[in-house]
């Protein structure tokens, strides 16, 4: 896929990623709305106040499409200028590897968050701060005995009620990793290619990947650590009620 043999490959590269990004745009286009769950009255994990986001989407995505695709268009300009990498394509072999890189990384983000999506609407699992941004009307709720209640009418603002309703799976944790994941492997990938002296980049990026992980293993966690057995009381050795004579009476003779 995004090998660029002509306009109507281009063409179908499109139509693939328009595909694959459709879930994602009915979601949050549409008027679908997620799978109503209910609530326990005594629960406290949805009690939460409302919060906006530490990391807004903006930066989010921001910093996700930026950092990759930067370094994607750096990695495969340096590739094919040091004719590590050939193209076959009708166009100039930049455009063409940058073309392909960036491609099969925008239709990887777009399956991401597709099938995130459908996951988070179809589970319908409500957010730490669901009833703060809900505010039912209690006065039409019997929480007695701390029931679970389906039956009920928000007052709150439609848009937040229904972003209340989609904590699983997290977007924001979904995208980073897709993101950075790719990042990881574009990286590796490119220090295999664009290899100037023999092996030695990536000797140099293995020893540096062993090296951090030894260090986090051994120095930071304590898996290897000799785990402290507790002690135990000092066992009371067995005594009757009696202690035994020395001269074989119970009693002191007087005489």
């Amino acid at each position: 896929m995004f090998e660029t043999r002509g306009i109507p490959f281009i063409l179908l590269d499109i139509a693939c990623l328009i595909l694959a990004g459709l879930p994602l745009a009915a979601f949050n286009l549409g008027k679908i709305k997620p799978y109503q769950r209910g609530f326990f009255c005594n629960d406290e994990s949805i009690s939460y106040p409302f919060h906006s986001s530490t990391v807004t989407s903006t930066v989010l995505y921001t910093m996700g499409f930026t950092l990759p695709i930067c370094s994607m268009i750096i990695g495969e300009c340096l590739s094919v200028y040091l004719n590590c990498v050939k193209s076959k394509s009708f166009c100039n072999s930049y455009v063409a590897c940058i073309y392909k890189a960036i491609g099969t990384f925008l239709f990887g983000a777009a399956m991401s968050q597709s099938l995130t999506d459908i996951a988070k609407y179809s589970i319908g699992r409500l957010r730490p701060h669901f009833l703060d941004v809900c505010r039912p009307d209690w006065m039409q709720i019997n929480c007695t005995g701390g029931a679970y209640i389906e039956d009920f009418v928000c007052t709150g603002d439609s848009t937040k009620v229904n972003e209340g309703r989609l904590s699983f799976y997290s977007g924001h944790s979904s995208f980073s990793m897709y993101c950075m994941l790719f990042l990881a492997v574009s990286v590796f990938y490119l220090s295999l290619n664009t290899d100037i002296s023999g092996s030695a980049t990536v000797t140099v990026n293995l020893n540096h990947i062993t090296s951090s992980h030894a260090l986090q293993v051994f120095c930071v966690s304590d898996f290897f650590k000799k785990k402290v057995e507790p002690q135990k009381e000092a066992e009371i050795p067995h005594t009757t009620l009696q202690e035994t004579p020395t001269n074989g009476n119970h009693y002191e003779n007087p005489n």
